[in-house]
């Protein structure tokens, strides 16, 4: 099944991260773009994964206005490669089942395949980080059981939405439901679109 392999990658690349558990640290994707989707969701789950960590650095109290806007617009920039790469999985599966004869009678999902994919690599990052909670030894036995809990459903909430991911991209290949992918165009980004950024040119 595909979520299989991506739950593996995506598990590789939480563990490759957190060997120096540093957002500057270098990025080398180990799949080749002979490779083409491993290396996309490779890459996908590392943009999450270094995000994760911007989002918790950025929450300190304590933090300096300066160094905090440095990263706001850091956050900004990885929330725009996320897009990105949510558009060339897409892209991808888009190419792989061109040629599938649409049923009559098929019907859309509410989201693309990536989409469900991006919410995966999102939902590992959150088993990974609540299983650490979970074994943290110098956190109180009813704070880890607690997290035990919350473990316990995302764990179930991976097997469901990996399922369903699974179920989706069968019935695209069958020709049962039919893929329509629109570009985000999102609008805070664009010297034309956002008004504060127009006014500066």
């Amino acid at each position: 099944m595909f979520t299989a392999k991506a739950n593996k990658i995506f598990q590789e690349v939480i563990e490759e991260y957190h060997k120096i558990d540093s957002v500057d640290q270098p990025f080398n994707n180990p799949y080749s773009k002979d490779r083409l989707l491993e290396h996309l969701l490779y890459r996908k789950c590392w943009i999450d994964t270094v995000q994760w960590h911007y989002e918790d650095i950025i929450r300190d109290p304590q933090i300096d206005p300066v160094e905090a806007l440095n990263l706001k617009r850091q956050i900004d920039a990885s929330n725009q490669d996320r897009t990105d790469m949510v558009e060339y999985v897409d892209s991808y599966f888009l190419e792989k089942y061109k040629d599938v004869t649409v049923k009559d009678d098929a019907t859309i999902n509410t989201e693309s395949p990536a989409w469900g994919i991006d919410r995966l690599s999102i939902l590992t990052l959150k088993i990974y980080h609540m299983n650490e909670e979970v074994t943290r030894t110098n956190a109180s036995g009813a704070h880890r059981e607690a997290c035990q809990k919350k473990l316990d459903i995302l764990l179930e909430q991976r097997e469901d939405l990996s399922t369903a991911i699974d179920a989706l991209l069968s019935d695209i290949e069958k020709g049962d439901k039919y893929m329509k992918v629109y570009k985000q165009m999102k609008m805070y980004n664009d010297d034309e679109l956002n008004p504060v950024l127009r006014t500066q040119k």
